[in-house]
């Protein structure tokens, strides 16, 4: 699940959530304004709260405990599945260079740091620090240069079919959409994987 949907989930569990397109508004005002915001030694941990302050606030939550709460099991959750695809990514790791490219804050390679999963990539790139973010192609190919390979030896495996599965594919790479349901309409392009976990 995108970080979105399990914020949401969380806060509907606390009875203040509402309608889904509503909360999409909100999770991306809040997400939005942390980009470039925060200093690039942000803990994970620490980002994690001030998303968490940004969505109660804008949800009219003040109830410290309630915001806590929502921190709390976000990053316990967050803790448990990077624990269990750790080895996952370490096996891959074995056989693969792996890179990760993503929409972050600026502090990715922090993150990567503080949840002990910077090891296992060749390379990492924070749109906020290469000032590129996905779809645009450009940010995909300063993966692929640092790895030194080529869009048709590369696959990327992504959440979302805007920003991940266009990217990719506008450089001819094949891609892997991991979605937790079936795909609303379907994968991106025919013949396409489509996994449901990592």
């Amino acid at each position: 699940m995108t970080w979105k949907e399990r914020f949401f989930a969380l806060w509907c569990e606390e009875g203040v959530g509402g309608r889904p397109e509503a909360f999409d508004a909100i999770f991306y005002r809040a997400d939005d304004a942390l980009v470039g915001a925060i200093p690039a030694t942000l803990t994970f941990g620490e980002t994690v709260r001030r998303l968490t302050a940004g969505l109660a606030a804008a949800l009219a939550v003040r109830d410290e405990r309630t915001i806590t709460r929502v921190a709390d099991r976000f990053l316990d959750d967050a803790h448990r599945h990077l624990s269990r695809n750790r080895a996952l990514l370490a096996r891959l790791g074995a056989r693969y260079r792996l890179g990760l490219v993503s929409n972050f804050y600026g502090n990715l390679e922090t993150v990567c740091h503080d949840t002990r999963i910077e090891s296992l990539f060749g390379v990492v790139v924070d749109s906020e620090r290469v000032g590129l973010s996905k779809p645009d192609a450009r940010i995909f190919r300063r993966a692929l240069d640092a790895l030194g390979v080529t869009p048709s030896e590369a696959t990327f495996v992504g959440d979302s079919a805007a920003r991940d599965m266009a990217g990719a594919r506008a450089l001819g790479m094949r891609h892997i959409w991991l979605h937790a349901g079936p795909p609303p309409g379907g994968p991106c392009c025919p013949g396409d994987v489509v996994i449901h976990s990592l």
